[in-house]
Parts: structure tokens; sequence; C-alpha cells
């Protein structure tokens, strides 16, 4: 049922269907409109103004509830700004979990020492990923850190190989440097 459809008010019937050069969304408004005005001034202005006046009347009721929910949520924030600034001005308590070394021998379970770091990561609240490695790396021992640290010599060198040969005139100047040196 319309909200405009009031059986007591026997002198103005608003339909969808009368109405029909509006939109939904406005119909939607004119319904809202009818409950914060009241019934009997939504069909006097429906009966009275063409329908450019309309138009304009319900798009300025729409502005301003827009308007009013924004001024809400702008509140809303600056509450949870001021709420949340005596917050962050602590740092969050960490819990320093120490894990056992990983030295790559058999007698290392490397599953039970990812579990020791995942356990670690979370209560250190570590969520960068290239921290989280960092960690892993500084709980490495023996073999596995000598391979660990191989492996990102490995990767440095090969990417400063990359940079040096994606330089064309920079391969000659390379050529002739222990030349100059000497």
């Amino acid at each position: 049922m319309n909200m405009l459809d009031d059986e007591d008010d026997q002198s103005f019937h608003a339909t969808r269907d009368g109405y029909s050069h509006l939109s939904d969304i406005e119909w939607d408004a004119v319904e809202r409109l009818g409950s914060t005005m009241g019934i009997h001034a939504v069909s006097v202005m429906l009966e009275v103004l063409n329908r450019d006046v309309q138009h304009a009347t319900i798009a300025k009721f729409i502005q301003n509830e827009l308007d009013a929910e924004r001024e809400k949520f702008e509140l809303l924030r600056q509450q949870q700004a001021a709420a949340g600034g005596s917050m962050h001005s602590r740092r969050p308590e960490t819990l320093k979990i120490d894990i056992s070394k990983y030295k790559g021998v058999e007698e290392d379970s490397l599953l039970r020492w990812f579990v020791e770091l995942d356990d670690a990561i979370r209560a250190r609240r570590i969520d960068d990923g290239a921290m989280q490695v960092a960690f892993a790396q500084s709980n490495l021992a023996g073999r596995a850190k000598t391979w660990a640290l191989g492996l990102k010599l490995h990767v440095h060198m090969r990417l400063g190989r990359q940079k040096s040969s994606s330089r064309g005139s920079d391969k000659r100047l390379n050529r002739l440097e222990p030349r100059i040196r000497s």
C-alpha cells in the first residue's frame, strides 16, 4: 500500500500509476516526504506543481536527506577518531614467544618449526610479509641459515646482472672498468 493511498482522505488518492513521470527513486522519496511533511502536503504538491517543479522539489528533498546522512556519518567518524586517538597512543601489547633455531639437521622437525614460527609471528603481530621472512631467517641456524643466505645472495646477484645487462652502453664500460682501475 502506498503511503498516499490513505483511505480516510477521500479528497486525494495518489497512486504510482498516476505519476508515471516520476522514477522509482523519486516515488520512494515522495513516500518518505509524505511521512515527514504529511500526506496532505504531498498531495497538494503533486496536484499543484508542474512536472519540472515536482522533479526539482523531490531532488531537493533527496539532497537534504543525503546531506543529513553525511553529517551523521561525519559526526560518527569524528567520534570514532577521537576515541581511537587515545587508543592508538598506546602501543599494542605483543607477546614475545621464543622459538627454537632450525638447523636443518635430520632430528629437527621442519613442520614443528613452522608451527612455532607461525605462533610467534601471530603473537608478535608481524603483518608485513618482508618482516615475517626476516623474522623466520633470524631463527635459522647451521646449514639452514647458510642455505637461506646463499639463496638470498644468488637472487641479489642475478638481479644485479639483469640490471647491468639491460643497460646496453654499460656493457662496454663494464669491460673497460678493470683497465681503468689498474
